[in-house]
C-alpha cells in the first residue's frame, strides 16, 4: 500500500471537499501526461490505481516480434525473446504489457505531471464552490464585510467572496469593515477564477426570506406571502394570507409583542414594514394597502388594473403619504393603478361617485309608464274615475304639515287644517251637510260663526 498517497489524497478530500474519485483520475492523467512528455508519444500506454490499496501502476502495450532485429520501436514491439521473460505463454504477434518507471522520468515530465495535478485540482475546487453556491442563489447569506472596491463592497460569504455593487446598496446605510450582514444571492456565475457571486440588500425577496427564517408559520407553509412593495430603507408593505383559519397571519407575523418583526426591522437597519391582510376582492386588498389611511369607496377595475378611492379629506394626505409613497408601495402591492381624491374633491369628479355606476336603462322613467289608474273599492286602492283625477288635479295640493293626525274628529283639528278661505256657502250644500253630519258636540257656536254657515244652508231634514 502506498501510504504516502493514501495521505495526500484523503487530505485533499477533506480540506477541498474534493472526491477521491476525482483525485486519482488528476493523478493518473498526470502520469500519462508525464510519460508523453518524456518518451514523445503515449498511444499504447495506461495508468491504473488501486482505489483499495493506493497503489499504482504505469505499463507500455507493446507487440511481441521474432527478432531484435524486427523490433521498429522500442516504445510499441519488444523480441520475443524479452518478452518471454515477462510472460512465458506468449507468442509471436501477442501483446504484452511492460513496466514503466516513473521515477526515472526528467525534470521537467515530474514538473508537468505536478501542474496537471494542481491544476485539476484548482478546477474542481472551483466547480464544488460553485455547486455550493448555485444551491444558495435567490437565498439569503450571511456575510462578513471586506473592503471597498470603488464604490462596490466585498463581501466574505465562507468559502468565496461576494459583490455588493452600488445600485444593490441601500441609500444611506454604512457598513463597516467586519460588519456581519445577510444579502440576497443575486446571480452566481462560472468564471476561469472561479465562481462570481452577486448579492443584494435592496431586493424585494430579502424581507420574504427573512420572513420565512423568523417565521414558522411562514416556513411551513400554513402562511403564504403573496406580493412585497419595497422601498429600500425607508417603508416595506407585504400582503400576507393564511390557510389555516384558526391563524392570524398579521398576528403570526408580527409575534409576541412585535419581537419577530423587530428582528427583521434590527437586520434591515431600521426600516419600516407594514402587513396588511390579502384579498381575492381587489376593492378589499386595496383599501387594506392604503393602511393606516381610512377608505370611504373604491371602484375598481380588474380588467383595466385602475382602481378609484376615495377618503375620508382629513386623511387624504396620509393616504398619499409622504411624496407619495404610501400610494406608491399600494399600487406595486395590488399591481392596480390607484387614483385617490378626498369625499370633497368626489363629488365633482367623474367615476368617484356610485351614481357613475348605475345603468341609466335601469332608472324608473315616469313618462314610459302605462300602468293601470288607482281608485279605492273596499279599502283597497284598483282604479280611479278620470273625472275624480281630473277635479284633483285642480284643487291646491296640502302639505304633511296640513294633513289632519288619524282618529282626530275634534273641531279644533278641523278648524287647524280647513281654514275658511278653503270651506264657502258654494262648497256645502244641504246634501252634504245634514243633521247627522254636524252634532251639538262637533261644531259649538264658537267653532261656526254666523258668517260662514247661516240657518238657511242647513235646512232641517
Amino acid at each position: 500500500m502506498n501510504s504516502e498517497l493514501k495521505e495526500a489524497i484523503l487530505a485533499l478530500e477533506k480540506e477541498k471537499n474534493i472526491s477521491s474519485g476525482t483525485l486519482f483520475e488528476a493523478i493518473e492523467n498526470a502520469l500519462m501526461t508525464a510519460c508523453k512528455s518524456h518518451f514523445g508519444k503515449a498511444e499504447n500506454i495506461k495508468v491504473k490505481i488501486d482505489r483499495d490499496s493506493f497503489d499504482y501502476s504505469c505499463y507500455a502495450e507493446k507487440q511481441v516480434v521474432e527478432t531484435p532485429e524486427d523490433v521498429m520501436d522500442d516504445l510499441e514491439d519488444i523480441a520475443y525473446e524479452d518478452a518471454v521473460k515477462i510472460d512465458p505463454t506468449v507468442n509471436v504477434g501477442d501483446i504484452v504489457c511492460v513496466d514503466i518507471d516513473s521515477r526515472g522520468f526528467g525534470r521537467i515530465a515530474t514538473q508537468i505531471a505536478k501542474n496537471v495535478i494542481m491544476q485539476k485540482i484548482r478546477e474542481e475546487e472551483r466547480s464544488v464552490i460553485y455547486d455550493y453556491y448555485i444551491n444558495k442563489q435567490k437565498d439569503i447569506i450571511t456575510g462578513i464585510v471586506q473592503r471597498y472596491i470603488g464604490k462596490n463592497i466585498s463581501v466574505n460569504l465562507g468559502k468565496a467572496d461576494g459583490m455588493l455593487n452600488e445600485k444593490e446598496q441601500v441609500p444611506g446605510e454604512e457598513l463597516l469593515p467586519l460588519d456581519r450582514i445577510k444579502v440576497f444571492v443575486l446571480e452566481v456565475r462560472s468564471t476561469n477564477r472561479g465562481p462570481r457571486i452577486l448579492v443584494s440588500r435592496t431586493h424585494p425577496d430579502l424581507v420574504r426570506r427573512l420572513f420565512e427564517q423568523e417565521v414558522a408559520e411562514v416556513k411551513d407553509g400554513v402562511i403564504d406571502i403573496m406580493s412585497i412593495a419595497r422601498e429600500p430603507g425607508s417603508r416595506t408593505k407585504i400582503a400576507v394570507r393564511s390557510n389555516d383559519a384558526n391563524v392570524d397571519p398579521i398576528g403570526a407575523c408580527v409575534g409576541s409583542n412585535g419581537v419577530r418583526v423587530n428582528n427583521i426591522v434590527d437586520e434591515l437597519k431600521g426600516e419600516k414594514i407594514d402587513i396588511v391582510v390579502w384579498d381575492e376582492n381587489p376593492g378589499n386588498f386595496i383599501q387594506n394597502a392604503l393602511s393606516p389611511a381610512n377608505v370611504v369607496a373604491v371602484f375598481a377595475d380588474p380588467e383595466e388594473k385602475t382602481a378609484k378611492v376615495v377618503v375620508p379629506d382629513y386623511q387624504l394626505s396620509l393616504a398619499i403619504g409622504k411624496e407619495g409613497q404610501n400610494a406608491r408601495l399600494a399600487a406595486r402591492l395590488t399591481g392596480y393603478k390607484i387614483d385617490i381624491k378626498s369625499e370633497t374633491q368626489a363629488k365633482d369628479a367623474p367615476g368617484f361617485r356610485y351614481t357613475d355606476y348605475i345603468d341609466d336603462e335601469d332608472e324608473y322613467d315616469e313618462e314610459e309608464y302605462d300602468g293601470e289608474p288607482v281608485e279605492e273599492t273596499d279599502g283597497e286602492y284598483t282604479g280611479l274615475n278620470p273625472e275624480d283625477s281630473a277635479d284633483l288635479s285642480e284643487e291646491e295640493p296640502v302639505s304633511g304639515e296640513e294633513m289632519p293626525e288619524a282618529g282626530s274628529d275634534t273641531a279644533e283639528d278641523r278648524e287647524e287644517t280647513v281654514s275658511e278661505e278653503a270651506i264657502s256657502e258654494e262648497n256645502i250644500s244641504e246634501e252634504n251637510i245634514s243633521e247627522e253630519n254636524i252634532s251639538e258636540e262637533d261644531i259649538s257656536e264658537e267653532d261656526i260663526s254666523g258668517e260662514e254657515i247661516s240657518v238657511e244652508d242647513i235646512s232641517e231634514d
